[in-house]
């Protein structure tokens, strides 16, 4: 696990690892008993028991983070980190990538694929490969297993004793006090002795994360340009231990990581996303809390000439920040002049049906993503955006058979059940609403909230599911109460 910027992450994950040591002896459940082959990190977290782990970290994340819910913005992140893990030595590992709404330069894994960054981390960034080298860094934070390693010759936790304790962590990084006051409680020898192994950790995420950059196509020198980033913004940190540092910036490690880009030809072909631009453009939006403040940011940019990503998305931020304010006037007319520019730019095309929806001209809006679906018919923030759209405009009918045309080709997501319950609901379905909902709360974690919906289903007296309705409620039924007792033995253990 890893947090650029603040002190006291490094605290409180040792704190963690100490308390592993101090736990009780609580067992995870392995899912066979195979003999040691080398890797004795599986028999302290079994995937299933990572997986689990990793759920109930993402949930308490949920509850307590703001995460960025924007489907472009998840999509773009999605598709760099499953870009790298494609690549990577260990690449049937499930992940989960994230954004959370902070503008502090910010990055972390957790077990079972689970891999977030801050806001601050593409607004910091100069190029996709930069921001591409800090996720490849916290990929292989999970292929490498880190946190298992970490608490390999501890003991064992449950589920949520381990869950809470890595959520306390997030937590703690928002209260550096927090983590201050949390050292005090460690033995000395005990919490340099992880701090150390982390370094380790770190070095080989930095080695084996280069690697992943270029074996991904991104430019392998964005990893050291970031950390020169990282050391010109921790000057205020410069004088403290360096065992105190959640990501210690030496001038050997920065030294190193450029040795190592220097092996790689200077020319080298990589590739980057026309994208990052805009959705750094788009971040610089949503991240701001006042709209005015924001338009006046951009404006300030443009009239100055201050052109840090491309004047095209500079532009687009703009009548993003425009239509936040509530000029759609403005907003329409900047982002028809872009379109014309490039009339399938799938930013342009989706701001500009946005710009429609706020000032209240669906049937505009719709021609604009009727155009999208045509150029991008799998596109996920087509469809979540289009399907909000129908609902808005009152066609919930529609957004549902846009949703289950798209499950057919793709997995869907707790997004996509999040839409597809709604649609459901109004268009008069609350059977299928029901159904929908139960997988919501599986993929949030909340398993016996799905069992409880989907009996509710069936003990009321007003909704009469008919045969094929009935027969997959009881096999996803079986199938949660399975998962469940699977969970109890888990925690019992």
């Amino acid at each position: 696990m890893i947090i650029f910027q603040y002190l006291n992450m490094k605290i409180v994950l040792s704190l963690f690892i100490s308390l592993i040591v101090a736990s009780t002896q609580l067992g995870a459940v392995s899912t066979l008993d195979l003999p040691d082959i080398g890797d004795s990190t599986g028999a302290l977290l079994s995937p299933e028991y990572e997986r689990r782990l990793g759920q109930a970290f993402l949930n308490h994340i949920r509850r307590h983070t703001p995460i960025l819910d924007d489907p472009e913005v998840e999509t773009y992140i999605q598709s760099i980190g499953y870009r790298l893990v494609s690549n990577s030595d260990n690449n049937v590992q499930q992940f989960t990538f994230f954004v959370i709404n902070d503008t502090l330069i910010n990055a972390f894994a957790a077990p079972g694929g689970i891999v977030g960054i801050n806001a601050g981390v593409v607004l910091n960034s100069s190029n996709e490969s930069e921001l591409a080298g800090v996720m490849a860094h916290e990929v292989v934070h999970v292929t490498q297993k880190h946190m298992a390693r970490s608490a390999e010759a501890q003991s064992r936790m449950s589920v949520p004793m381990m869950a809470a304790m890595l959520g306390a962590i997030l937590v703690a990084t928002q209260n550096p006090e927090a983590g201050q006051a949390a050292i005090v409680a460690i033995q000395g020898g005990s919490a340099q002795a992880q701090i150390n192994f982390t370094r380790a950790n770190e070095q080989e995420a930095d080695r084996i994360g280069m690697q992943l950059l270029e074996r991904s196509g991104f430019n392998p020198r964005g990893m050291p340009g970031f950390f020169e980033k990282l050391q010109k913004q921790s000057r205020y940190f410069a004088q403290a231990p360096e065992f105190l540092r959640t990501h210690p910036l030496t001038t050997n490690r920065i030294a190193d990581s450029k040795a190592r880009a220097e092996v790689y030809p200077v020319n080298m072909k990589f590739t980057e996303s026309a994208s990052y631009d805009f959705i750094k453009a788009k971040l610089l939006v949503l991240t701001h809390k006042d709209p005015e403040k924001a338009v006046e940011f951009f404006e300030h940019k443009i009239k100055n000439e201050v052109f840090l990503i491309k004047p095209a998305a500079l532009s687009y931020g703009h009548a993003l920040a425009l239509s936040a304010a509530g000029d759609n006037g403005r907003a329409r007319a900047q982002m028809q002049a872009l379109l014309n520019t490039d009339k399938e730019n799938s930013s342009f095309l989706l701001a500009a049906a946005d710009i429609e929806m706020k000032a209240g001209d669906f049937q505009k809006a719709y021609a604009y993503y009727d155009t999208l679906m045509n150029l991008y018919p799998d596109y996920r923030p087509v469809i979540l955006n289009y399907s909000e759209a129908l609902l808005q405009g009152g066609e919930p009918g529609k957004a549902r058979d846009i949703l289950k045309h798209y499950a057919k080709y793709n997995t869907p997501d707790i997004a996509y059940y999040n839409y597809l319950t709604r649609a459901e609901e109004e268009a008069g379905n609350p059977v299928e609403a029901g159904i929908a909902n139960a997988e919501y709360y599986y993929l949030t974690g909340e398993t016996r909230v799905a069992v409880e919906r989907l009996r509710y289903i069936l003990q009321q007296r007003n909704i009469y599911p008919d045969y094929y309705q009935e027969e997959r409620i009881q096999a996803r039924l079986e199938f949660y109460q399975q998962d469940l007792e699977l969970e109890r033995v888990m925690l019992d253990r």
